[in-house]
């Protein structure tokens, strides 16, 4: 199944997905200040290229206070802009039968896109 609908996933929007986070990871990470957030989008593009079958998992980390920091900074610069986003695409999908597991990547997307310092993709 997750074959299926990770190759449904490709062909229906999720390379264009996927290149988006990239080239913004790419343009993060061409400053020194930004190359913390440029790995995050690059989590980012690795779960919006292929969905199904993984899971976000939160790892305890040493470095607990930096990565609430870097979470507090990447919300209010462009994680809630970009959850919205993925809601949105969730609710829109989620109206039809056909969309609803699509609907459930979008809103996985959705919380990795809102904090995603502390967390990985298994």
């Amino acid at each position: 199944m997750s074959l299926l609908g990770n190759v449904l996933w490709i062909l229906l929007g999720g390379i264009l997905i996927s290149m988006e986070y990239l080239l913004g990871g790419i343009a993060l990470c061409l400053t020194i200040i930004g190359i913390p957030f440029g790995i995050q989008s690059f989590k980012l593009a690795i779960l919006a290229l292929l969905p199904f079958g993984r899971e976000i998992v939160t790892e305890p980390t040493s470095s607990g206070f930096l990565t609430t920091l870097f979470n507090i900074i990447w919300f209010f610069v462009g994680g809630l802009w970009i959850c919205a986003t993925h809601l949105i695409l969730a609710v829109f999908f989620a109206l039809t039968i056909i969309g609803i597991p699509f609907a459930k990547q979008h809103a996985k997307l959705a919380t990795l896109a809102l904090t995603p310092f502390g967390r990985t993709i298994r």
